[in-house]
């Protein structure tokens, strides 16, 4: 039965609405700064194929890796060793993940006894062992040193929990209290999710529900190849650079060359460089999300966001490359700063046709990890901080906001400076540090931390070499800086990577780079 726009945007909003409740219970649940306060984790349905239903407006770079992380799942296991309470974990960048300290929950949900649907929940754990505090080490050249790799593997069986696959993930990381009360927020979203899609079941009927969900993908499908008529009938190509691998000081290229073929959008990768030695490698997870999240705030965004919205973009990575990296490689800030840097070059190539693409944004997360096991109570803290975004035709760029690929909140100083030994000495905008141009870029931020206790901090970070981008005549964003304060007053400069120990009374201070101007200035 074909059903009306307004029956389809009703059942589509129903099941959203599920995926941010989802959400909602995650985070009261939960025990970590990094999901209660930064909302560091995503949410979205799937159906019994691994194909996206529906999504919360969460975290760019998890959701769109979620598609992976399903082909690998169904590829392990057959649908039919599935069953209710099941609930696999993964956290592999080899098998579908990001980075080792996002860890996905998935459930399987069956109706009228039989499988429907997957809900799936991925949470960065501010810690999953590794050789530094926070599983983020800057420097770190194979992934064995980023933490505990874990492959599909049931974590829950028939509502059962396996004591002994909990015990060895816990056996290897330093808060276990933490990892253990978001394991249990996570299932309990994911409990939340199934409860809500029967409930939706029970309303409408399954083969309904199933049915209405077949039309929705059509309809994204239709409707973003009806956008493909305003691509243009040439090769679009850009590169950028990372400005080191993490080891060496030798860029890193990244190129992109896209076009139309008929129906389709082929985004191939040709051109990029090869696997690094250090930890920029990207998992094709990430990659995959990067060219989705691009043609997602590209397009309508009256058109819902499922599966059928990218069945018209082909993306090509040839083998080898710095984005399809193959064991041992390190690949930690991948997630984070390579999949900012695939972002501005999809939007650079873009904008050689569009005029309303913006200039760059800040081009990176800039992550800091914290802790220390030789206190009297261990802790590890994890968080990335907001710069400019990139000025646009219509409008100057924003200051102090996350963009592109994160999507997370700060964590407040009062909360921050009551659960961890630190003082915030200074938290501002850092002023005039947006490209100049018609419009002018966003402004990026000034951080001080002083430690309280001696720390091991890692930071991973980017745009410390190369600027963001202007266009059309707009101005470059400034460049960020890391730096330390020692006690004594002497101020040293940390390069963009790296891991360092600090004393009680240091202070560590961040400058993030600021957006891109657009537009030359009358």
């Amino acid at each position: 039965m074909k059903l009306d726009l307004i029956s389809l945007s009703v059942i589509q909003k129903a099941l959203e609405n599920i995926a941010e409740e989802m959400g909602i219970v995650l985070r009261r649940a939960s025990f970590s700064a990094n999901c209660k306060e930064r909302l560091d984790f995503s949410c979205a349905i799937f159906n019994s194929e691994g194909e996206l239903v529906a999504q919360a407006e969460h975290i760019p770079v998890h959701l769109g890796a979620m598609f992976s992380s399903m082909d690998t799942l169904l590829a392990q296991y057959d649908v039919n060793s599935f069953n209710p309470g099941d609930i696999i974990i993964l956290n592999s960048p080899f098998s579908g993940g990001t980075h080792l300290p996002d860890i996905s929950f998935i459930l399987p949900v069956f109706i009228e006894n039989k499988l429907t649907f997957f809900v799936t929940n991925r949470a960065h754990h501010s810690d999953i062992g590794g050789s530094t505090p926070g599983s983020m080490p800057g420097t770190s050249t194979e992934i064995y040193q980023e933490g505990l790799i874990i492959p599909p593997v049931k974590l829950y069986s028939n509502g059962v929990e396996n004591d002994d696959i909990l015990n060895l993930i816990l056996s290897n990381v330093r808060v276990k209290e933490e990892r253990l009360g978001d394991f249990r927020a996570q299932r309990a979203a994911l409990i939340r999710g199934e409860d809500r899609l029967k409930e939706l079941a029970t309303d409408y009927g399954r083969d309904f529900l199933l049915n209405s969900i077949t039309q929705l993908m059509e309809l994204s499908e239709d409707s973003f190849r009806s956008h493909l008529g305003n691509f243009p009938d040439k090769t679009l190509k850009f590169c950028d650079y990372l400005d080191s691998n993490g080891i060496t000081e030798n860029p890193v290229k990244i190129q992109v060359a896209m076009h139309k073929l008929k129906d389709k959008v082929i985004v191939s990768f040709e051109g990029t460089d090869k696997q690094q030695i250090g930890n920029v490698n990207c998992p094709k997870s990430v990659v995959y999300s990067c060219v989705y999240y691009v043609f997602r705030v590209l397009t309508d965004p009256s058109i819902m966001t499922n599966a059928g919205l990218f069945r018209n973009i082909e993306i090509k990575i040839p083998a080898g490359i710095l984005l399809d990296p193959k064991i041992p490689a390190a690949v930690s800030s991948g997630n984070v700063e390579t999949s900012q840097r695939i972002v501005d070059v999809l939007l650079g190539a873009l904008a050689q046709s569009f005029s309303e693409i913006p200039a760059a944004s800040q081009g990176t997360m800039n992550n800091i990890s914290l802790g220390s096991t030789k206190g009297v109570t261990p802790f590890t803290y994890y968080e990335t901080l907001g710069g400019g975004t990139g000025a646009g035709k219509f409008h100057k760029g924003t200051s102090a906001i996350h963009s592109h690929m994160t999507n997370t909140l700060n964590t407040p100083i009062e909360a921050f400076e009551l659960i961890f030994p630190f003082r915030v000495k200074k938290y501002a905008i850092r002023q005039n540090s947006g490209g100049k141009g018609k419009n002018t870029g966003g402004n990026g931020i000034e951080k001080e931390i002083e430690c309280l206790i001696d720390t091991t901090i890692s930071i991973q970070s980017e745009r410390r070499a190369f600027s963001p981008y202007g266009l059309y005549g707009g101005q470059p964003g400034a460049k960020g800086a890391n730096y330390v304060r020692k006690r004594n007053g002497e101020v040293i400069n940390l390069p963009g990577r790296t891991i360092t120990e600090l004393s009680s009374g240091d202070t560590l201070m961040i400058k993030t780079p600021g957006g891109g101007g657009y537009g030359k200035r009358k």
